[in-house]
């Protein structure tokens, strides 16, 4: 449209990935371009470093998710936890928790668990992260169903752009169980993060150029076996922008929001 201001590109920083068949950016992305191996036997989840030992061993497999990509995108990003604003997003928060707090509330409330009810907030992974950083920045948690990853994306998109800061994305998700299973579609482990920039830094490896676009929406086709296994998780909607990461392959790809809203992306590799 003649006269319309497009907003300005912006740069990914630190590609993170964690899936228990690709736990870690390099086989993923690895996996992504159809030359790498799948893991096996599998990982059970991650161990984040960030917590320490009886709290690792206590938090839930969101939180241990979230804050495994979590650190391993800053890490790779070169910016300090402390400084950075962040978004993560689930479609549920636990879905597992979710279900517990129903099924226990339902037949007998006195028995709940005050530790699971602390895990059961959406917010709860980005709380354990600003506590373990140390981080006083704002941070959000977004719920979108299954088009989570695309919103939080352009909410922190729009946070880059307009505050000209850089800011922390996350997504995360686990299996839906009990009857939250029967409205969403949830299997396995999967996170992926990385850090959106305002502008290009020596750690960017894409930029990336994006509008809103209105039209019947449908998710884009994902090429690769190993992204296709992992198409059943909540936050699977962030795995074509993965994918094309690891290939650089420069395609526009439209991620939906809504039946008539997508965000458009336009990616590009940056050379090493």
């Amino acid at each position: 449209m003649s006269g319309q201001v497009m907003p300005p590109t912006l740069y990914i920083e630190g590609p993170a990935f964690w899936a228990p068949t690709l736990p870690g950016w390099e086989l993923a992305r690895a996996a992504f371009r159809g030359e790498g191996e799948l893991a096996e036997p599998p990982a059970k989840r991650p161990s984040p470093q960030l917590l320490a030992p009886a709290e690792r061993r206590r938090a839930p497999d969101t939180v241990a998710l979230a804050l495994e990509v979590a650190s391993a995108a800053v890490a790779a990003s070169g910016r300090n936890a402390k400084d950075l604003p962040c978004v993560f997003a689930s479609a549920h928060g636990d879905l597992g928790i979710n279900d517990y707090m129903c099924s226990t509330l339902a037949s007998d409330p006195s028995l709940l668990s005050p530790t699971k009810f602390h895990n059961s907030v959406h917010n709860a992974a980005v709380g354990y992260w600003s506590i373990g950083t140390g981080c006083m920045a704002a941070s959000n948690s977004v719920s979108a169903f299954e088009t989570s990853f695309a919103a939080a994306l352009l909410e922190a998109a729009t946070q880059c752009a307009a505050d000209q800061q850089a800011i922390l994305l996350v997504g995360y998700d686990v299996p839906a169980v009990g009857p939250l299973a029967s409205v969403t579609t949830s299997r396995g482990l999967m996170a992926a993060a990385f850090v959106v920039s305002p502008v290009r830094t020596e750690r960017a490896v894409a930029s990336f150029d994006w509008a809103l676009e209105s039209g019947p929406s449908q998710a884009p086709v994902l090429h690769s076996l190993a992204a296709n296994a992992l198409n059943t998780n909540s936050i699977a909607d962030a795995l074509p922008v993965f994918e094309a990461l690891a290939c650089g392959n420069g395609l526009p790809l439209k991620m939906p929001l809504a039946p008539t809203m997508s965000l458009r992306l336009l990616l590009h590799s940056l050379p090493d």
